[in-house]
């Protein structure tokens, strides 16, 4: 089993790299698909909405509380607020409920 796994690595490497070279050795010239460039544009940003959305759902101890925090920076960042001010109400939402629900 010891083996297989520098196996595993190899093919992960293997595929990390293709990913990362073959768009820059097969696309030489600009992007002009309106459709294609809209999707390459918003992949970040999934992404990371990916990775982030169920830590901040596991990341409490109450399940409630972590979404009631979602919902509140949500909010908060629709109307505006800027970062640190989204950030602290998050950490609020998430304090005063799990004192009131434990």
């Amino acid at each position: 089993m010891s083996n297989n796994i520098y196996i595993y690595i190899g093919i992960m490497a293997a595929v990390t790299y293709a990913i990362r070279v073959l768009p820059l050795t097969l696309i030489r010239r600009k992007i002009k698909n309106t459709f294609l460039k809209s999707f390459l544009f918003y992949v970040p940003y999934v992404t990371l909405s990916v990775m982030t959305f169920p830590a901040i759902i596991e990341a409490t101890q109450s399940p409630v509380a972590g979404a009631a925090a979602l919902i509140i920076g949500i909010v908060l960042a629709f109307f505006g607020a800027n970062l640190f001010i989204v950030a602290a109400a998050c950490c609020t939402t998430v304090l005063l409920l799990e004192l009131f629900l434990s």
